[in-house]
């Protein structure tokens, strides 16, 4: 391998010790001329398996854009540049989506020249329109969540930028199912296939314990209110099919004083950064979601999956269980239905009927609060720079500051809720690295 130290480095910046087996074959096979379509399910590390190859291949010599990866949603391409920036590498990065600023990306790109811009399929379009990106430079191209694309419909967009990229020597193409067939645009050449899906999905299955639970009326929301409260303070991503489902599900169970997030795609950025981070680190034990969580994010150890609306599918289906029981944990799965529900077809095996008690106690607040602060790396503000403060001036211990999260123009901090009150009175008025912000409990 020619760049062996450099990919040796990054591992060690990654923290990571040994590669599974997929990540080792693709790093194989993606350093080499073919291009290369990756199978693997969700939830095994495809980022780390076409991002180590990436400096077996990006040149030194050039200031241009050498690749670009589409995503398909904004959270996935977010998750992707934060990996590359991890590896802690001489080459530079850039994240392209919709929902904040597009003349924030013109100047980063126009003035930082990365090596690597990965985006979403629409926002992207957009950047090589104005010329902010010159597609001619581009040599390798990678579409993560390939399937997916083209379930949301990028397909129009992903054709208008390959049609555009001229100069192109390689293409990845990674997904968690297999196609009959890849469509013409994508331009595959040589083609190299390392097929990872399992032949069925037994192994998984046997790490998740499945049940299901009647409710007794076909509005389930104080069934699964009550499933909630059992549950207690474990990790829940709660599945509906509907954005406007989403809404209304968190919202009867904050009427009920069941603190909960939602996420889904007609909600503006910020807040979806929000609720996701407030659910990885803690200070939300409950996600209300459509299908966008089911793929391509980044939640470890999640405890339990919910499906209050039964999936379209066993794609979906497998691939919502898929957020839990990841790197060989166990997990497990819930069906809520109603009487005029059956147990979906592509469900063969006889489920265990679990009985809810009549009137749980409600769960207690989490351990962890989200603190916002109102400068990011914009200003020049970092991890270290708000761990310090917190330890100086908010008088905070060490294992009462969780994860930090930094943005371009704002912050995430988890603390602990039993050291909220005193900190927030004990910063009042403090400056942080000599800037004036706000700093206050995320809503």
């Amino acid at each position: 391998m020619q760049n062996n130290e450099t990919i040796q480095l990054a591992l060690e910046n990654l923290n990571i010790k040994e590669l599974n087996s997929m990540q080792k074959a693709a790093l194989t096979e993606a350093s080499g001329k073919n291009d290369l379509i990756l199978l693997s399910p969700t939830g095994t590390g495809k980022t780390l398996a076409y991002l180590l190859p990436l400096l077996n291949i990006l040149r030194q010599d050039t200031n241009e854009v050498q690749v670009l990866i589409l995503a398909p949603s904004r959270e996935l391409a977010i998750q992707i540049e934060t990996v590359f920036k991890q590896m802690n590498t001489q080459w530079k990065t850039c994240c392209c989506y919709g929902g904040h600023s597009s003349n924030d990306e013109k100047k980063n790109i126009l003035e930082n020249h990365p090596a690597v811009i990965v985006g979403t399929p629409g926002r992207l379009t957009y950047h090589i329109s104005v010329d902010t990106i010159k597609p001619a430079t581009i040599e390798t191209l990678i579409i993560d969540e390939f399937d997916k694309s083209l379930e949301y419909g990028f397909q129009d967009e992903m054709s208008e930028i390959i049609s555009q990229l001229t100069g192109l020597k390689k293409r990845m193409l990674l997904s968690a199912t297999d196609s009959e067939e890849i469509p013409k645009f994508t331009g595959l050449n040589k083609t190299t296939k390392l097929n990872f899906l399992p032949e069925d999905s037994e192994e998984l299955e046997s790490r998740i314990n499945l049940m299901k639970i009647l409710s007794p009326t076909k509005d389930k929301i104080d069934t699964l209110y009550n499933l909630l409260c059992t549950l207690g303070s474990q990790s829940c991503i709660v599945f509906c099919n509907y954005r406007e489902a989403v809404d209304r599900v968190s919202n009867l169970l904050t009427a009920k004083k069941l603190y909960n997030e939602r996420f889904h795609g007609g909600m503006e950025q910020p807040d979806r950064e929000r609720a996701l981070y407030k659910f990885r680190n803690g200070s939300c034990s409950v996600l209300i979601s459509t299908d966008l969580a089911s793929r391509g994010l980044d939640i470890p150890e999640v405890e339990n999956i919910i499906h209050y609306h039964l999936p379209v599918n066993k794609e979906a289906f497998t691939h919502r269980n898929g957020r839990t029981a990841r790197w060989k944990a166990s997990g497990a799965s819930f069906l809520i239905l109603n009487d005029e529900e059956n147990q979906p077809e592509y469900i063969t095996e006889n489920i265990e009927l679990l009985t809810l008690p009549e009137q749980p106690p409600r769960p207690s607040k989490p351990e962890w609060v989200t603190i916002y602060i109102g400068k990011g790396k914009k200003d020049k503000l970092n991890k270290i720079d708000i761990a310090g403060f917190l330890y100086k001036k908010g008088k905070l211990g060490h294992d009462e500051i969780g994860s930090i999260d930094v943005k371009d123009h704002y912050a995430f901090v988890a603390i602990r809720r039993t050291k909220v009150k005193q900190m927030l009175s004990l910063i009042q008025g403090e400056k942080i690295k000599g800037l004036k912000t706000l700093i206050e409990e995320a809503e």
